[in-house]
């Protein structure tokens, strides 16, 4: 199956960018459907499950959310996220992301997987990491770049409740990663 873009240009244009194009693409049937689409260009990111060996403990961020206030969720618990920079690698954000938001030092990371966040909509893709830290690889106080306006709170969740706060948890990355946590690391 085949598809082609024509006509892709840009028509908003902010901290993020709003593409639009006429596509045509082969159908299941045999044949084609043409169209006009939308795609927000947020870029790519990185997310880490991140478990603190001392104390058995997951660290998440808790932040404020502008976009989940229309569903009045003001601030969200998540795992260590953010976009990458240009020509930034993945595992180099990941770490820039880790010592930013959480002050914490990571050793290594090991990918776990990449998918897309929305694709019906985002151009967005998210490579998941997953590395264990220790209580002395804190080495700043994290909370957050104040260039970006952000205020991070570290919350730590102990291994033994994720069962318990999944539920709770309204960021999909972070469900995805603690499940993925729950099946390969408790389960195994």
């Amino acid at each position: 199956m085949k598809y082609t873009i024509k006509n892709e240009r840009v028509v908003f244009n902010d901290h993020y960018k709003m593409v639009k194009a006429k596509v045509t693409y082969d159908t299941f049937r045999g044949n084609k459907i043409e169209t006009e689409r939308l795609a927000f260009e947020r870029g790519n990111s990185v997310a880490i499950v991140l478990l603190e060996k001392e104390t058995e403990s997951i660290l998440l961020t808790n932040q404020f959310r502008y976009p989940s206030c229309k569903n009045n969720d003001g601030w969200l618990l998540e795992i260590p996220a953010g976009s990458l920079e240009e020509n930034e690698k993945p595992e180099d954000c990941v770490q820039r992301e880790v010592l930013e938001e959480l002050g914490y030092k990571l050793a290594s990371a090991t990918l776990l997987h990449t998918f897309y966040t929305s694709p019906g909509a985002s151009t967005e893709r998210i490579f998941l990491y997953y590395a264990e830290v220790s209580a002395k690889d804190k080495i700043e106080k994290g909370g957050g770049n104040s260039e970006e306006d952000e205020d991070i709170q570290l919350v730590k969740i102990p291994v033994a409740e994720i069962t318990s706060k999944i539920s709770k948890m309204k960021d999909a990355k972070t469900i995805l990663a603690l499940q993925w946590y729950l099946l390969n690391k408790i389960s195994s």
